[in-house]
């Protein structure tokens, strides 16, 4: 799967617009005194403002309707409708006018109850000073200007955080879209990396049975692999150093692969000196073939040192104590163990009481005290585990149910391994081979896999079962 690719860039935000030219102030004076609205024009037309004049409160309010206004000069006293009582009504018009009250101190009463009502900014006493009135209506222009502009600038922070949770639901939902891609491509990628991992255990186990097919003893490595494996984790190593102990443990001998046939199964006791020399260069063959494998280049190292002596006394190179890789102090002794048991050692095989105590006197000599311990505590395990192996013939497997021993051919190839959980189709497979060939085949099972379990039945082993 290709992860879609995602050029579209979030549109970028609203930038704060540069302040538009704003037309003349407009101001509206109303007084019933022709002579006042006069002296009121000619002040304030230097200033450049647009000017609007009323006779009159009602006058006045017709012209706040028609007109933008942002600063209204009224006077108190008017017939019909005195200037507290116009202002009033300008406010409910349009209450960011700036409202300005001429008044004369007669008029105290009345100018106070305008102010608590809420309906003027200022009053300004007559006569009134010309500056202060000039500087009283740009102060209130200059707000006015400020209030617009507040307005403005909160409608457009407004879009702005707006645009910015479109913005964020976007990339949210890009960012979620982009991670459950990469989820399933990663998903993908592991399931292709466990498969092909898987593949390479199988071709390994395969390729250690290929090897064992010219000797007696065969199954060895296999047998070597579980009991080294089981003691590596019971002595606290990575799942890594784990592994490289598990794969040197089922390609230990493959340096053997060139040895002459009259050197196959043959007990190392038997060996002529010429064959004695050649055996000894088998762990470098071996490690020189398996280092081409990026893999099994721990595992090589392993099978180099697989026959050297905790005393120092072993080959090729005699290293001795902890300057043998660990991987290699376990490998030795159960591969020692295993072929005490079943002959790779001697003419003949050993019960395994008399070759636990052959490998403990091998201990501070050939081998590690703590490592003999620990396989030692292995083997005892496994011994308890395969006396409640069951053995039922292939007619009553069933699926859910688990290998306890390996299933060897007649030749001695491993046919299915330990660990091994059954399914349908191997079940049908084993049936129709033991029905084709005229053969009863049994099988050892776990007792606790008796009763099958369909969620764990499957064609594949486990990694441990490889």
């Amino acid at each position: 799967m290709t992860p879609a690719t995602t050029t579209d860039a979030p549109e970028p935000l609203v930038e704060l617009p540069p302040l538009p030219p704003q037309p003349a102030p407009t101001v509206l004076m109303v007084d019933d005194e022709p002579s006042v609205l006069s002296a009121l024009r000619r002040l304030f037309r230097p200033q450049g403002y647009k000017i609007l004049q009323a006779n009159s409160g009602a006058e006045g309010l017709e012209l706040l309707r028609a007109n933008a206004v942002d600063v209204v000069i009224s006077d108190m006293r008017m017939p019909e409708m005195d200037g507290a009582r116009f202002l009033e009504l300008a406010c409910k018009h349009d209450a960011g006018i700036a409202r300005i009250l001429l008044t004369g101190y007669a008029d105290i009463a009345a100018t106070i109850a305008a102010i608590n009502h809420g309906a003027i900014h200022r009053y300004i006493a007559k006569p009134w000073d010309d500056q202060e009135l000039l500087v009283v209506v740009k102060e209130a222009l200059d707000r006015r200007q400020l209030e617009r502009r507040n307005v403005e600038l909160t409608e457009l922070v407004g879009t702005q955080n707006e645009q910015l949770r479109d913005v964020n639901r976007t990339l949210e939902s890009r960012v979620e879209a982009r991670t459950s891609e990469l989820q399933q491509v990663n998903g993908m990628l592991e399931a292709s990396y466990e498969e092909l991992d898987s593949t390479f255990m199988v071709a390994v186990t395969v390729f250690s049975a290929l090897l064992e097919m010219r000797e007696t003893n065969t199954g060895h490595s296999r047998r070597v692999a579980d009991l080294a494996r089981n003691t590596a984790k019971r002595l606290g190593l990575s799942d890594r150093e784990v592994r490289d102990v598990y794969l040197a443990s089922l390609v230990h001998d493959v340096g053997k692969i060139g040895f002459p046939d009259s050197m196959m199964g043959k007990p190392l006791s038997m060996y002529t000196p010429e064959e004695t020399m050649r055996y000894r260069r088998h762990p470098v063959d071996g490690e020189t073939a398996l280092m081409p494998l990026s893999q099994l280049q721990g595992a090589a190292r392993i099978v180099r040192q697989h026959h050297e002596r905790f005393d120092g006394k072993g080959f090729p190179e005699g290293l001795s104590g902890l300057e043998i890789s660990i991987g290699a102090r376990i490998v030795a002794p159960a591969s020692d163990l295993d072929a005490l048991m079943h002959g790779g050692l001697g003419s003949s095989k050993i019960k395994i009481d008399q070759a636990r105590q052959m490998l403990q006197g091998g201990i501070d000599t050939r081998y590690e005290r703590r490592v003999v311990e620990a396989l030692l505590e292995v083997l005892a395990e496994a011994e308890a585990a395969a006396k409640a192996d069951v053995q039922i013939e292939a007619h009553a497997l069933r699926p859910g149910m688990v290998l306890a021993r390996d299933l060897m051919s007649s030749q001695g190839a491993i046919l299915l391994a330990v660990g091994y959980v059954f399914d349908e189709r191997i079940i049908k497979q084993i049936s129709d081979f033991s029905r084709r060939e005229g053969v009863q085949l049994k099988l050892h099972v776990r007792q606790d896999s008796l009763q099958p379990h369909p969620s764990t039945a499957g064609p594949r082993p486990s990694k441990d079962h490889l």
